[in-house]
């Protein structure tokens, strides 16, 4: 028996509004961190960020569209020929240009096992959310 999953992306739970689509989960990854993020034209929403606090690392992918990651307040172009990769301690934000983006963003942290956090798995809560109380 074959161990194999095929989703097209946007049918895929999503998000914050539909943008942040749940990919790991809905692949059933469970090694690694995994998600697209769609982001609108010139939007500013993305929040700044690092991992600082749990190690990961992350690589940004643009599947379509084009943009500008920040890292540490200096701004480097990204379009579907680039990969980027950030450490955990890096402040980072994407800004999309005018087409918008769709970015893979890809993650782990070096020399762990990968736990999913509860905003990736399926029916999770709403990143930066607090997570529902248990009923």
């Amino acid at each position: 028996m074959s161990d194999f999953t095929i989703s097209p992306i946007d049918t895929m739970e999503g998000a914050v509004f539909g943008s942040f689509k749940r990919a790991r989960a809905t692949l059933g990854v469970e090694s690694f961190g995994m998600q697209v993020i769609d982001l609108p034209p010139n939007a500013h929403q993305y929040p700044e960020h690092n991992h600082a606090d749990s190690g990961q690392e992350e690589v940004f992918v643009v599947l379509r569209g084009a943009g500008e990651i920040e890292i540490d307040g200096q701004r480097h172009p990204m379009d579907p020929e680039t990969m980027v990769r950030v450490g955990p301690e890096p402040k980072r934000k994407i800004w999309p240009g005018g087409d918008g983006m769709r970015v893979l963003a890809l993650g782990g942290c070096p020399g762990h096992a990968y736990s999913a956090p509860e905003v990736t798995k399926l029916g999770g809560p709403e990143p930066g959310l607090p997570a529902a109380p248990p009923s």
